[in-house]
């Protein structure tokens, strides 16, 4: 059941939570800010998210070159540089990505 309908698009949540989250994306309120250098977010799991930054806790570091990522997923998105693996690859002319949104932007 999903009794939590957005006003501006229709879609569907079972939390008001959800839907408070969602509706940010069409206000663009950005009302989570960092104490330590500012910068806003929209999501305050990701202003949680960004702060491992500052306190350097619960860091993804790469077993290659060290550098340190704030999730798993950009650490293993960050290690295909080190394959040179690029699985994204335009049906049109067949150049490949790393990254999809790098895809979708071609």
């Amino acid at each position: 059941e999903k009794p939590f309908t957005c006003p501006d698009c229709g879609k569907s949540f079972s939390q008001s939570s959800t839907l408070i989250s969602h509706r940010h994306r069409h206000t663009r309120e950005i009302p989570f800010t960092c104490a330590d250098c500012g910068k806003s977010f929209s999501h305050l799991s990701t202003l949680r998210i960004h702060h491992r930054i500052h306190t350097r806790e619960n860091l993804f570091s790469c077993t290659e070159c060290s550098k340190s990522f704030t999730t798993s997923t950009r650490l293993i998105q960050h290690q295909l540089i080190h394959s040179g693996e690029k699985p994204y690859s335009c049906p049109d002319c067949g150049k490949s990505f790393v990254q999809k949104s790098h895809l979708t932007q071609h």
